[in-house]
């Protein structure tokens, strides 16, 4: 199997249990690993033969913005089951940061690999 990847995407989305987290947009850091098969859109040269990056980034952008979270876990598991029932997808792996959570810190975040079969 294949990977296909993007790093570090950023969006700025509702997230946390704070009054102000709620309020205010805030940045949020989205790495995600999709499993797939390649292989026919190498022989054919073919987007539509596996899994679209730009698609793949535009659809993680328009979830985050439009809904509210008070946690990670349930922003990254709903986002894991969100991108699963996209098309060549088998497995996808997730890190979501949140950077400016912790003053001390890079970031703070969480990390989940979710598959069809789980």
């Amino acid at each position: 199997m294949d990977r296909i990847f993007i790093d570090n995407l950023e969006v700025l989305g509702f997230l946390g249990i704070h009054p102000h987290e709620q309020a205010q947009r805030q940045l949020i850091r989205i790495s995600v690993g999709i499993i797939t098969d390649i292989k026919n859109a190498a022989k054919t040269d073919d987007i539509h033969q596996t899994a679209n990056y730009s698609t793949l980034s535009r659809q993680i952008i328009k979830y985050v913005e439009e809904k509210h979270f008070l946690t990670i876990e349930a922003l990254i598991e709903s986002l894991a089951q969100l991108i699963l029932k996209m098309d060549h997808i088998l497995e996808v792996q997730l890190r979501i940061e949140k950077p400016d959570a912790v003053p001390l810190a890079d970031c703070v975040g969480v990390e989940i690999t979710r598959s069809n079969s789980d």
